[in-house]
Parts: structure tokens; C-alpha cells; sequence
């Protein structure tokens, strides 16, 4: 398990489009399981790799549902409809908290590990944390989005209910 360093706004590379991925290989396979060790870690739900000072086109997500770890390479997307308006958060920003308009689904398509294309369809939170970590690759921050922000304590209350 290697936990890395997160990239704290305001480091350039949090505001790059990444570089898209190449080369599939072990590095590769090591780069995303210390991604999605660095996001348990730090309490995450999703981790792009410029969060890690990578300027590539990498981004794993996780909101413990049924899909598991997804892990997306150069990916992009490629339809959505409807709209949902939610609480977001990033590991690059600790302890900041707004309310993000997004699509309320997603298609999407990326490359895995190994190279191979897949679609995946998300809807709701899933969809949410794909967006996420896809306006990450492109150099979109969530503070750009955000119609207001949300305290900590206010964050709690809303999950509490």
C-alpha cells in the first residue's frame, strides 16, 4: 500500500487538462492502486491524478456501492441527461463544501488498466463523482461550479436526516 501526497489548491497542476495515458504497463496498474489507497485514505469518494501532482489523464472512483472501484483512463463523456443539484467536496480543498448543479446521469468512455474501452452508465452520486473527477483531467475546478457554499456543520445536518 503506498498512500501519496495530496496537491492542495492552489498548485498549478490542479488547473492543467492533462496529458492523455499511452502507455499501459505495470507503472500504470502501481500509479492506480496508490490512488485508490491515497482516496481510502483521505476519506474519499473519487481521486483524479493531478491530485497527486500527475498531469494525466487518471481518475479512480469509489462511493461503495455495487459497481466497486472504477478506475477511468482518458476517459470522456458522452451523453447525460436531467439535473441534480447536490453538496460536493474535494480532497484537494479540505474543510470547503458547496452546492454543485450537475447532470443527474452520465455516460461515459474510458480505457481500464489495461487498455480496454468500456461504457458505464451512472446516475445520482455515481454520476456526480465521475463528473468530478472528469472536470479534474480538464482542468476544472468544483469552486467554479458551486451556486453556494455550505458550511461543515450545515453538511452535517443535510446527511443526519
Amino acid at each position: 500500500m503506498a498512500v501519496r501526497k495530496i496537491v492542495m489548491y492552489p498548485a498549478d497542476v490542479l488547473e492543467q487538462k492533462c496529458e492523455p495515458v499511452t502507455v499501459f504497463d505495470k507503472k500504470l496498474g502501481k500509479l492506480l492502486d496508490d490512488m485508490y489507497d491515497t482516496m481510502v485514505e483521505n476519506d474519499g469518494v473519487g481521486l483524479a491524478a493531478p491530485q497527486i501532482g500527475i498531469n494525466k489523464q487518471i481518475a479512480v472512483v469509489d462511493i461503495d456501492g455495487e459497481e466497486g472501484t472504477i478506475e477511468m483512463i482518458n476517459p470522456e463523456i458522452i451523453g447525460s441527461s436531467g439535473e441534480q443539484t447536490g453538496a460536493e467536496g474535494c480532497l484537494s480543498f479540505p474543510g470547503l463544501y458547496g452546492e454543485v448543479t450537475r447532470p443527474y446521469s452520465v455516460k461515459i468512455r474510458a480505457k481500464n488498466r489495461k487498455g480496454k474501452t468500456f461504457e458505464l452508465e451512472a446516475e445520482e452520486f455515481l454520476a456526480r463523482a465521475v463528473q468530478h473527477e472528469i472536470d479534474h483531467l480538464n482542468g476544472i475546478l468544483f469552486t467554479s461550479k458551486v451556486t453556494k457554499y455550505i458550511e461543515e456543520e450545515e453538511l452535517e445536518e443535510l446527511y443526519s436526516e
